[in-house]
Parts: structure tokens; sequence; C-alpha cells
């Protein structure tokens, strides 16, 4: 599905995000339904558990509690200020070890692939999360497209530099520009996504306009925002958060129970909207498609 512009779209033809998650709950209500009856009792609990567990977190929720710190600290205030980010015109510059660098304008990116539907959990590094119903590319389909060469064993971001259109970036709270990285197989695994938008609209200002990386096994410090440089290195990148506090943010980030923040422990986390913290699932719960990203690696060391 294409994400049109907003004046290409009728307001008839756009589905409030509530009706829209009522939809998907009937959907899957009636799909759950139709398969109960052919399972035994422990499969029908088990069945309806992982239900619950991808259910979406309302929109307003989504949309009005981020992390974004180029907007400030407080998490409701991307809500707040994030208006004041121009996302048209938009160009990503791509360089480092590829047959094809050079800035490409946002259109001729999302010309690549139509966007599709992932719902995929969110899980911060301060043991919140959501579930979120993403918009996007595949991020495999955007840089084969640039061909990285055989040097390229990792792939970094760089968020937008514009204090005047972000005003958290006037202040020292980070070293700007916030830049974030993958090791060049994370990158190109299937699950890792371009996003464009959140239920079935375009991505909000607060949530990481126009484009936003998601690496749904890994804390929601690595799925950099508002990205306008796309780099093939060599070496692993000095990414924001591991470079200024590496005791407590490292460069993998990959959701791990085991492994507590120096502050906080990671065993637990809450859903927002939930009363009830819940058991942090490794990997975020895609252990069964990522684990072998790291196989003969300690974990604790490198987290």
């Amino acid at each position: 599905m294409l994400i049109q512009k907003p004046a290409a779209i009728d307001p008839s033809e756009i589905t409030p995000p509530e009706l829209y998650a009522r939809r998907r709950e009937f959907l899957k209500t009636a799909a759950l339904l139709s398969a109960a009856a052919l399972l035994p009792p422990v499969a029908r609990d088990a069945a309806a558990a992982a239900d619950d567990d991808l259910k979406p977190t309302p929109y307003k929720d989504i949309t009005a509690y981020n992390n974004f710190y180029e907007f400030g600290s407080g998490k409701e205030d991307p809500a707040r200020y994030a208006s004041s980010l121009k996302t048209r015109p938009w160009t990503v510059t791509v360089e480092g070890h590829c047959a094809k660098p050079g800035a490409y304008a946002l259109e001729d990116i999302l010309a690549l692939q139509a966007p599709e539907e992932r719902i995929y959990r969110l899980r911060c590094v301060e043991a919140w999360s959501m579930v979120v119903p993403w918009l996007g590319i595949p991020l495999h389909k955007v840089l084969a497209h640039f061909q990285p060469t055989a040097s390229a064993q990792y792939v970094e971001f760089t968020t937008l530099l514009d204090p005047a259109q972000m005003p958290g970036q006037r202040t020292r709270l980070l070293d700007w520009p916030y830049v974030e990285g993958l090791r060049i197989d994370e990158a190109m695994h299937p699950l890792t996504l371009l996003a464009t938008g959140l239920y079935g609209k375009e991505l909000p200002n607060q949530n990481g306009a126009p484009l936003r990386l998601v690496t749904p096994w890994k804390y929601g410090f690595k799925s950099i925002k508002s990205i306008v440089k796309i780099r093939f290195t060599e070496q692993q990148p000095r990414t924001t958060w591991a470079s200024g506090n590496p005791d407590e943010y490292g460069f993998y980030a990959n959701v791990n129970p085991v492994v507590d923040h120096p502050r906080w422990s990671q065993k637990k986390e809450r859903r927002i909207g939930d009363l009830f913290r819940r058991d942090t699932l490794p990997f975020n719960g895609y252990a069964d498609q990522v684990a072998g990203l790291y196989a003969g690696m300690d974990l604790r060391r490198n987290f």
C-alpha cells in the first residue's frame, strides 16, 4: 500500500485509529474463532495469549508518549514541539562503501517498494513498551538498491541536525546529531524496517517522520528517527548513546532480561495502558528469528 500525500487523500478515506483497531480486532477474533474448534484446550489458550500480546497500543498513546530528545527529554515534549519539523522536501544522503552513493529524494526512496504493515513490539530501555502497527519498507529492499560492497560491514544512520526546527538540539543533552548503527547482517534482516507510517497513516513528526528505523528485537534508542544520512562503513559506527554513556547503552542494545541497566532491572516491563508489569522476553519476543545473528557472542559483554 502506498502512502499518499495528505492533499491526495479524501478525508472520508482516512480510517480513524479507534475504528482501525476495532476492525483489526474483529478480523483477528473471527480468525481465531474459526480455528479454535480445531485446537485442543492448551493450544487455544496459547493462541489467545499470543493474540493479546500483539494487541496494538492506542494511537493516542503511541503519538503522545515518546522519546525524541531533539524535541526535549520529557515523554510529552515530542508531541508538544515536533510540529515545527518540516518533512517536505526531504533528502537522504547515501555515502560510504556502496556502488550508488548520492542524494536521494524521499519520494525516490518510497518508490523502491510499496510500504507494508508490520505489527511489532517496541521495548524501551526505561522498561516501558508498546505494540505499534507500523507501515514501512523492509530495510534490505532499500539498502540493496545502493549496492553495498564487500567492505560494508556496518550501516550508520544520522538524524537531521537543525536546532531551529528541533529545540532539543539547542541543549548539550546529547552530542548532536544523533547517530545510530547496525551490523550489515542486522540491517539486512527481514524484520528490520524503514518505517514511513503507523496506524495506516503517515508517520507523525513526534514518531520520527518522515523516515525512522525499526529494529524490533532491540531497545528503542536503536530505532533512529528523521533519518537524513545512510553510510556504509567498514568499522563499527561511533553511535550517540554507546559513545556518550557506554556503561549503560551498548552498541548492540538487544533486549535481554538478564542484563540489567545499571540503574534498574530489565526483567519486567510495563506495556503502556496495562495496569501490571509483564516479563521481558529475550530479543523482545523475536528470538526465534534473530538469535542466530549472535551465535557464539557473549551477550553480557556485547549488550
